[in-house]
């Protein structure tokens, strides 16, 4: 495959209400990102994909969008966002906006024109629908709880929200709005961007029709993933938006898609197809999900995660192009979820960086990663902010589920878990605010925060600075196959990388206690270096290694 920019890239995710704020309304801000560039071009990462910042009601913190071309007032305006465009191009940080085009806001003047009348100019910039039998047109479920569908009085039809009721999907079948669409990102590459990340964007083409989806469980609604996710038109959709907008710009996309196989991710990024750069996938993202759900919390199985990345790993060598990631502003921190976040913090938030950004894929660090922030447990459901969180927490209890029981699976699950403001320093609030932050800090912020990992010569800052160096510096790392090793050992995470005569050994302990690792005798260790561990005593290279609890070693034979 090709060499492109964004394969050796390492990118830098910031959700802007967590992460910097200028003015002290406890709201993260434009300004405030622009306050710490420095400390994003000291890490060395190339690419900051930032969270949408446009002109929002917020009922899903910005991923409800009223109007596509406006900064929302909380943020800043859009001087200050050409600022930070500038100042990050200065530095040179590439930015990577989010594009939300799946649904809309219901504030926004599409929708508000749409729900008027049923021959409204835009009323097919949406789905809807009559009622059957004095029902929803279908059994589909949102993915916030509850019907996907919302009766509007109005017109006496429903219209398709996947998401929140305040989230109305487009109708992609239109081609009006696709060109809408196509218009407004044509928008921002024109200001200087350097790509999109797509939101759920494999799910624009619905099944047509809309059946009701298979409901064996007898649920009051049932999950309709397989009605709209890589419907029948996405191939088509995808590469017409790349040959009306990305195949002009020397540009970065990446698709979130739920649900997507390998085999159906090389559809979408291989080369020649023109249709996104990589994929952001889920599977791994599930191995402490039970039959029921995310919500259904069951112990991490670290033999079934490997398996998935490796299905991952070899599937799409030389054949697409992944996302690396263990967190984003959905997933609860990484170190916290497969890591020990007390004992052995430090360490085991190294050894998970090793094993990812070790990889073929471009790695993404989500913010407060590369100083070990961990997972919040606050004391009551009134501290939470998340959509999804708050409305999981009526239906169990609606259940009969207890109060603690809920709250046990919000502190491993919970999306607030990500969001809880960026820790900078160990003043009050972490700095992160001279006001009341939006959201509270997690109280751990005195001892875990940026001024003090920057003091730290062996903290977790340095351990990922060293990572992104050794990506830029090592074809190995970006090119080379991938085998896994003791593929079926419960607490060992091993695979080798070749590349041109040259290999690489990841070594990782995924647990408390010491293992036992024979590299084995296939592979040459004759000129070998230790090119990375996470110990503060450096190892030797050894076939026969004992790893400590949580250690990570790297070596490198060429």
């Amino acid at each position: 495959m090709s060499k492109q920019w964004w394969k050796q890239s390492v990118v830098y995710q910031i959700y802007p209400r967590s992460f910097n704020d200028s003015n002290g309304d406890g709201i993260g801000d434009i300004p405030g990102i622009i306050e710490k560039l420095d400390y994003l071009q000291k890490l060395g990462v190339d690419v900051v994909w930032l969270s949408p910042v446009y002109e929002s009601p917020n009922d899903d913190n910005g991923y409800d969008i009223s109007d596509y071309r406006k900064i929302m007032d909380e943020f800043g305006t859009m001087e200050d966002w050409e600022n930070m465009l500038a100042e990050m191009h200065k530095r040179g940080i590439k930015l990577v906006m989010d594009l939300v085009v799946n649904h809309s806001s219901d504030e926004h003047a599409w929708f508000v024109e749409s729900r008027k009348s049923k021959d409204n100019p835009y009323r097919d910039y949406y789905i809807w629908r009559e009622g059957k039998d004095g029902k929803e047109p279908n059994n589909w479920e949102s993915a916030f709880s509850g019907s996907a569908w919302k009766y509007d009085e109005q017109t006496d039809e429903y219209f398709l929200h996947l998401f929140s009721q305040k989230q109305p999907d487009l109708n992609w079948e239109n081609p009006t709005l696709r060109e809408e669409v196509y218009d407004m990102m044509r928008f921002w590459f024109e200001k200087g961007i350097d790509g999109f990340r797509m939101d759920v964007v494999n799910f624009i083409s619905k099944v047509p029709g809309l059946p009701d989806a298979p409901n064996p469980n007898g649920r009051k609604y049932a999950p309709g993933g397989d009605y709209y996710m890589n419907g029948p038109r996405i191939h088509e959709f995808l590469h017409e938006m790349h040959q009306e907008v990305m195949a002009k710009y020397d540009c970065m996309t990446v698709g979130e898609m739920p649900g997507v196989t390998p085999e159906e991710a090389i559809l979408y990024t291989g080369e020649g197809r023109d249709e996104v750069n990589m994929v952001f996938q889920f599977e791994h993202m599930d191995v402490d999900s039970g039959p029921g759900g995310k919500w259904d919390v069951i112990p991490m199985d670290l033999v079934k995660l490997k398996e998935i990345l490796t299905k991952w790993q070899v599937g799409l060598h030389g054949k697409g192009w992944n996302s690396l990631y263990w967190n984003n502003h959905d997933q609860p921190r990484i170190v916290s979820r497969l890591g020990n976040d007390s004992e052995y913090r430090v360490r085991s938030a190294k050894m998970l960086a090793t094993i990812l950004h070790m990889m073929q894929g471009t790695p993404y660090i989500y913010q407060g990663e590369e100083i070990g922030m961990t997972n919040v447990r606050f004391d009551s459901i009134e501290e939470y902010e998340d959509i999804e969180t708050l409305n999981m927490f009526k239906e169990k209890r609606e259940e009969g589920k207890s109060v603690e029981a809920i709250m046990e699976t919000i502190y491993v699950k919970g999306r607030d878990n990500a969001r809880t403001p960026m820790q900078w320093d160990a003043t009050e609030n972490g700095g992160f605010t001279s006001g009341k932050p939006w959201l509270k800090v997690n109280p751990n912020f005195s001892s875990i925060n940026v001024v003090s990992a920057l003091e730290d010569p062996n903290s977790v800052f340095y351990y990922y600075q060293t990572l992104i160096k050794l990506r830029k510096e090592l074809e190995i790392i970006v090119e080379g196959d991938f085998e896994i090793l003791e593929a079926d050992h419960p607490s060992l995470y091993t695979y080798v990388r070749r590349f041109n005569g040259e290999t690489l050994v990841v070594a990782a302990n995924v647990s408390n206690e010491a293992n036992e690792f024979v590299v084995p005798e296939a592979i040459s260790l004759e000129n070998g270096e230790v090119l990375l561990h996470n110990m503060e005593d450096a190892p030797s290279v050894e076939r026969n290694m004992t790893l400590a609890p949580w250690e990570a070693r790297v070596y490198y034979m060429k």
